[in-house]
């Protein structure tokens, strides 16, 4: 039950002593009217009984459903955090209910007066979260009215309606009818250079969004399917939109993509925080007819050089988990372009590239038993541009022409000189063997680096710190490329000796690119420049004495390659079975809220319990005053958090509430502390409404969780523990000894290459028709 006493009455000196020490009061309650009034709150009690004795003790003649409770930091009441107002003795407030106020502010914003658009714009922002209110305000053409609002307002009135846009969108229903006209508004407010930076926060928000509103996104099963096309969206589903959707309006603003990467420079941490969720939502969802676009423009917009500036900037704590996000792309990215075939009869780019790098050569072509030599004279093994590039793809060719770019008169000096050996004008007579092969050599080169890298398969990437270098790849490969060619020639290298060579390199890039999180770039800039052939060969032969030079064999790293894969692939299911297991958490603290004398010693419930279901699609939790033994299944676990709402895992982003897991009952000497074994399930790129503050037991327990809810995002995310990227390496090094073992004990001898055999001498034989294959 839920009594009232007014001040004068529970103070009234008439009163009996046992009466008033009967009735203690747990919160006031303040009308609108502005009486406030003492009452006892049975937690045991929904809300709307709460609401429904109210009006009855304070005499309301409205119906108790036109109103419901806040705090004074507008906090609706539920049931679910009714317990947590009483506990903190909150101060409550009677106001009107949710739909009513949806239905008020509907009304307002039709009515466009300037006077009062501002003031409710900025409530909407907040209560647009709120169920009930969303509900009503939709189901009143509310969307309708608030973007015929954001096209026609400016300054801070655009920015609070953008922001209530942004908060909507938030929830998984109610903006699935947006049209292109739209899109296109919030394009072009993003692009103006007038728009504030208040104003583009939120319409860049909300271009990721739709951009993550793709079909192909859209949770539930993935049914198999022939067809290229995304699958239709259901009715009323928002996942409707998608990359096409929006790169289609702003390629009609040729400027904007470059204001984004600009951005990522902002003073305004949230703006380039933004910037660089938009770009990774974009460079995650391209499609593949837009993809060379994008991921084109981006490498002439240097976004890469722009993410290595954020790396040292003072919001870095901010950006962290969006850089790793984005380093994990630029992996998939360059595998893909490492597995794109380079074919110059059907790629009219790739033909132009080739072009420039022959006329770059200012070699002369040779003509040699009736066969063009031109490749062969750059280094090449052969005339055939595909075989040639056959290992590193497109990625090898864009390689090859940064090298020519970087310094296109060491190029053709290189060129002429590995023709003529040396620069030194006796040298000019020695043999055809002594030539160092340059373009192969570049190929080498970027192998090397994709080793070096990981960059084995999309979407397998471990890395928990910055590499910067790893973002300046061509950078890095122009200056190992030169270095192969240094040591060519002060090794006095002939042909037979391109593994030995290649050995040198690849322990060069060992060392130089050793913590390169932490590392500036002329340090690694020296190491490829200024070493000695003696010193760098010194090292190696220690190196050699330690491991086995069958380790560099390219059969043994093809096979490395496939083992990362399959050991990402075993720690990435280990990380969900875990979590499908659950487990015991604290509830953490956010280190932003401040510790005053109101916030209560010990939570009410300081324990979670949390466990993903066997889709893959919510955690469900309980919280809990004391850890329990917790049955098999979801029956104990009442709550739950749907997967595709998280857009981040944040991790050391709240502390331990006081004396949770100590026994002492005194408070806190200090500031708060974000614990290391914390972590925070954001919805959005601003941390605002956190749907989880965790902080785990062990360091195992919170590197399961946070890499596992990591590798379950849609966009793939990133590890972000030492932990499991130890994991992985240490199983493709034991998978691989193990391999090694089995070849090893048979005597079998590993081959540097695979050379394909002699065709046979006739056709005479089963499989030689094609037709039989489909009789």
């Amino acid at each position: 039950m839920s009594s009232l006493q007014s001040p004068t009455s529970y103070r009234s000196p008439g009163t009996p002593q046992h009466r008033r020490s009967v009735l203690v009061p747990t919160n006031s309650v303040t009308t609108k009217d502005g009486i406030t009034v003492r009452a006892r709150i049975d937690p045991s009690l929904t809300v709307q009984d709460v609401i429904k004795q109210l009006c009855s003790n304070l005499k309301i003649q409205d119906p108790h459903v036109l109103f419901a409770l806040r705090d004074d930091a507008e906090e609706l009441v539920t049931d679910e955090n009714l317990r947590k107002m009483i506990k903190q003795k909150a101060n409550l407030r009677l106001v009107s209910a949710p739909k009513l106020e949806a239905v008020e502010i509907v009304d307002k914003l039709s009515l466009r007066d300037e006077k009062t658009l501002r003031l409710t714009l900025f409530s909407l922002q907040k209560l647009i979260r709120e169920q009930e209110f969303a509900r009503t305000f939709l189901s009143r053409e509310g969307l309708s009215e608030l973007i015929e609002v954001i096209s026609l307002s400016h300054g801070n009135t655009l920015a609070y309606a953008l922001t209530a846009m942004q908060n909507l969108m938030e929830l998984d229903y109610g903006w699935s009818n947006l049209e292109d006209s739209f899109i296109s508004t919030v394009v072009n407010i993003l692009s103006s250079p007038q728009s504030l930076i208040n104003v583009c926060r939120p319409a860049t928000a909300i271009l990721k969004k739709l951009v993550e509103a793709d079909p192909r996104s859209a949770p539930g099963p993935i049914m198999a399917s022939s067809s290229t096309r995304p699958p239709a969206a259901p009715p009323g589903i928002v996942y409707r939109y998608g990359f096409d959707c929006v790169y289609e309006q702003m390629s009609r603003q040729p400027g904007l993509l470059e204001i984004v990467v600009n951005r990522l420079g902002s003073a305004d941490s949230v703006m380039g925080l933004n910037s660089m969720m938009l770009i990774n939502s974009l460079l995650s969802h391209a499609t593949d007819g837009r993809w060379e676009d994008l991921t084109s423009e981006l490498e002439r917009l240097n976004v890469r050089k722009a993410v290595v500036r954020l790396m040292s900037s003072n919001t870095i704590e901010d950006v962290t988990s969006s850089i790793l996000d984005f380093q994990a792309i630029i992996v998939r990215v360059t595998f893909r372009r490492k597995t794109t075939i380079v074919d110059p009869e059907q790629d009219a780019i790739q033909d132009a590239t080739l072009r420039f790098i022959w006329s770059s050569s200012k070699l002369p072509e040779l003509f040699e038993r009736g066969e063009i030599h031109r490749w062969r004279r750059l280094g090449f093994e052969s005339e055939d541009i595909r075989k040639a590039f056959a290992g590193v793809g497109v990625l090898g060719l864009d390689c090859l022409k940064n090298l020519v770019l970087s310094d296109p008169d060491y190029f053709s000096k290189a060129c002429d000189d590995a023709l003529t050996t040396h620069v030194v004008l006796e040298q000019v007579s020695r043999p055809v063997e002594r030539r160092c092969p340059v373009a192969r050599a570049s190929n080498e080169v970027v192998e090397l680096l994709a080793e070096h890298w990981a960059i084995f398969a999309p979407g397998y990437s471990t890395s928990t710190t910055f590499q910067p270098c790893f973002l300046n790849f061509a950078k890095v490969h122009t200056l190992a490329t030169k270095f192969f060619l240094r040591m060519w020639n002060e090794s006095g290298a002939a042909a037979g000796d391109f593994p030995r060579v290649v050995a040198l390199v690849r322990s060069q890039v060992k060392v130089a690119l050793r913590n390169e999180s932490t590392r500036p770039w002329h340090e690694v800039e020296f190491d490829f420049t200024d070493s000695e052939y003696r010193e760098v060969r010194d090292r190696q032969m220690k190196e050699l004495e330690m491991e086995d030079d069958l380790l560099s064999k390219v059969p043994v790293r093809n096979l490395r390659a496939k083992l990362y894969k399959e050991s990402y692939e075993f720690v990435r299911q280990q990380r969900i079975q875990c979590l499908m297991q659950g487990a015991w958490f604290v509830n953490g603290s956010p280190v932003s809220v401040a510790v005053t004398r109101d916030t209560p010693r010990r939570p009410n419930r300081p324990w979670r319990f949390m466990r993903l279901d066997k889709g893959a699609k919510y955690i469900h939790y309980v919280d809990s005053a004391v850890k329990f033994p917790v049955r098999v299944g979801l029956e104990d676990l009442p709550e739950r958090i749907e997967i595709a709402q998280i857009a981040e895992v944040g991790i050391g982003t709240c502390a331990l509430p006081p004396n949770i897991l100590r026994d002492s009952d005194l408070p806190p000497t200090s500031a708060p502390t974000p614990s290391p074994l914390s972590f925070s399930l954001y919805s959005n790129s601003t941390r605002e409404g956190s749907l989880g503050d965790q902080v785990a037991t062990d360091l195992s327990r919170w590197a399961d969780w946070t890499d596992g809810l990591n590798m379950l995002r849609r966009d793939g995310g990133h590890v972000a523990t030492q932990e499991t990227a130890g994991f992985v390496h240490a199983l493709t090094e034991i998978g691989l000894k193990i391999k090694l073992l089995n070849l090893s004990g048979e005597k079998v001898e590993i081959p540097t290459s695979l050379v394909a055999g002699p065709p046979p001498p006739t056709a005479d034989f089963f499989f030689a028709d094609p037709g039989y294959l489909w009789q």
